[in-house]
C-alpha cells in the first residue's frame, strides 16, 4: 500500500525562516505524492521513498522492528542542515508498505516507484524495512537489463542473502532471486557483497556464491587487503558493469555502532570505514539508486542505529549530488534513455498496486 508521508514527520530546529543558510532538511525538504508526480527533473534530484515492512525478516526467523525505520530515520534526518543539498532538490515520496503479509506484492509496489522516479531523473534512495527490500529495489531496475545494458549489484553486508526459497521467500533470499530470475530471462547476474562474515554464513551459501559467480570481500579479510585494495575491487566491479545499483544491509557495521539491527555483529565493520567504501561505490555515474535496510529502532539503543543511518542517506545525497556538479554538465538524464519507455511508463496509472 502506498502512502505519503505525513508533513509532521519532517520537523527540528528552526534557526531562520528566511535565511536559506540556516535551513535544516526538513525546510527544504519537498514531500510529494509519488502516484500523481509528473515532473521531469533538469536538475540534480533526490528522492527519498519508505519500504515499511517486516514480512522478509518474520519469515527469515528475524527479530522484526524494521517496519518503523523509514519514518524514525525521516524524523533523525530532519535537522541536518539544509546546504548538503543545495546543489540539487529533496524530494520524499512516501512509504510502500506491507501490512497485510503480501510480501511480493508489497516488493512489486515499490519497484513500480522505483521505475517511476528514475523516469524522472530522480536518484532514489529507498530506506527499509527488511533486506526484502533490495528485491522490490531490483525490480525497479529490470528494465536496464530489457535494454541489453548489464547491471552490477553492490552489497554492502554480513550475510550473502542467497538461501533457498523452495517454501518461501524471505529477508536471506533476495540475491538467488534475483540470480534465478535474471538466468530464466538469459540475462548476467553480477553482484558483488563486501563485509561478508565467515559465521554468519554456512558453507552452503559460501558454495551458493560460488556456484552464481558472486564476488566477495571477507569483513576478516579487508584489515589485511587495506582500504586502497578493497576500493580498487569495487572499482574494477563497476567498471565492468554498465550500470550499478548499491544496497546496504546495516548488520554489516559492529554491533557497538549498531546494535538496532536483527542480527548484530560483534566483528561488524566500523562505520568511518563503511562510509569511505559507500561514498567510493556512490560517487559513480553508472551508480543510479540505493537503498538502506534492516534497521530496528525497536532493538536501538539511544537511537544509534537510526542516526548512523540517517548520516550514511546523508553521505549517498552529498555524493550524488555531488557528482553531478563536479561535471558541469547537469543532471545527465542516464536513468531511462528510451524515450519509448519513458512514455509508456508516464501514461500507466500509479494510483492503483501493480498487477
Amino acid at each position: 500500500m502506498y502512502t505519503i508521508t505525513a508533513k509532521g514527520i519532517w520537523s527540528g530546529r528552526v534557526d531562520s525562516e528566511n535565511v536559506s543558510d540556516l535551513f535544516r532538511l526538513h525546510q527544504v525538504i519537498h514531500i510529494e505524492d509519488l502516484s500523481a508526480f509528473q515532473e521531469v527533473q533538469t536538475t540534480p534530484a533526490i528522492g527519498i521513498i519508505g519500504f515499511k515492512c517486516d514480512e522478509g525478516v518474520r519469515r527469515n526467523k528475524g527479530r522484526v522492528g524494521a517496519y518503523h525505520a523509514p519514518d524514525e530515520i525521516r524524523r533523525a534526518l530532519s535537522s541536518i542542515p539544509g546546504h548538503l543539498v543545495s546543489s540539487g532538490k529533496l524530494y520524499d515520496f512516501g512509504n510502500v508498505s506491507c501490512d497485510d503479509g503480501n510480501l511480493e506484492q508489497a516488493q512489486a509496489e515499490l519497484g513500480e516507484y522505483v521505475q517511476k522516479m528514475m523516469s524522472f531523473n530522480i536518484f532514489p534512495v529507498i530506506i527499509g524495512g527488511g533486506h526484502e527490500v533490495a528485491y522490490g529495489h531490483f525490480l525497479g531496475l529490470k528494465p536496464y537489463w530489457k535494454q541489453g545494458r548489464q547491471v552490477g549489484i553492490v552489497n554492502f553486508d554480513a550475510h550473502f542473502d542467497m538461501r533457498h526459497y523452495d517454501e518461501t521467500t524471505s529477508s536471506g533470499t533476495m540475491f538467488k532471486q534475483m540470480a534465478d530470475e535474471l538466468a530464466n530471462e538469459n540475462l548476467a547476474f553480477e553482484y558483488m557483497c563486501i563485509g561478508i562474515q565467515r559465521y554468519g554464513n554456512t558453507k552452503h551459501l559460501f558454495d551458493t556464491a560460488k556456484q552464481y559467480g558472486c564476488e566477495y570481500i571477507l569483513e576478516d579479510e579487508m584489515a589485511q587487503l587495506g582500504m586502497e585494495r578493497v576500493i580498487k575491487q569495487i572499482n574494477a566491479f563497476i567498471q565492468r558493469n554498465d550500470t550499478v545499483m548499491v544496497t546496504l544491509c546495516s548488520d554489516v557495521i559492529g554491533a557497538g555502532y549498531a546494535p538496532g539491527v536483527s542480527a548484530p555483529q560483534p566483528f561488524g565493520m566500523e562505520p568511518k570505514v563503511l562510509r569511505a567504501l559507500l561514498k567510493e561505490a556512490v560517487k559513480h555515474k553508472k551508480t543510479v539508486s540505493f537503498d538502506i535496510a534492516e534497521i530496528n529502532p525497536k532493538l536501538d539503543l539511544d537511537n544509534r542505529t537510526v542516526k548512523l543511518a540517517a548520516a550514511f542517506i546523508v553521505e549517498v545525497i552529498d555524493s550524488v549530488l555531488s557528482k553531478e556538479s563536479d561535471h558541469g554538465d547537469g543532471f545527465p538524464g542516464f536513468f531511462y534513455n528510451d524515450d519509448e519507455y519513458n512514455r509508456s511508463l508516464l501514461s500507466r496509472s500509479f494510483s492503483e498496486a501493480p498487477i
